[in-house]
């Protein structure tokens, strides 16, 4: 779905060729799974400490983390990048043009985005993030 607001950020005669937003399933997967480990090595520590109680730390965990990600999960899902025929624009008026762009890979359900001078900037909780880095790749490639 194409966000009409950003083409104020656009330059003369450029396009959007694709957007890219975090997918709330993806997050909500990412939060459980973290929730998960966190909460077995807490309670592993409890455990190798001689605490009786060890069954805390998946409580404290799953209570942690769940109140972080329902905090956060509205500022997370507007986060929109915008991949037009010259430029990478994300969130905060980042701007990467594709000769700045030096490498884009899959980290989990992220891509990280590595730029010429050593930037790195992530497109988090993306449901398909092999798509977008095959998508950023290709428009950069046929920029040249």
């Amino acid at each position: 779905m194409f966000d009409p607001t950003l083409s104020a950020d656009l330059e003369d005669g450029e396009t959007v060729q694709a957007q890219f937003r975090a997918d709330r399933g993806t997050y909500i997967k990412a939060h459980a799974l973290l929730a998960a480990i966190a909460g077995v090595g807490a309670s592993l520590v409890l455990l190798l400490l001689g605490n009786p109680y060890p069954w805390v730390g998946i409580v404290a965990a799953l209570l942690g983390i769940g109140v972080r990600g329902a905090y956060l999960i509205g500022e997370e899902l507007k986060a929109t990048w915008t991949l037009t025929d010259r430029a990478l624009m994300g969130p905060g008026g980042r701007r990467i043009l594709f000769e700045n762009i030096d490498k884009a890979r899959k980290l989990g359900a992220a891509v990280q985005v590595v730029t010429r001078s050593g930037d790195k900037h992530l497109i988090k909780f993306l449901a398909e993030p092999d798509a977008v880095v095959a998508r950023i790749l290709a428009a950069k490639g046929a920029r040249r």
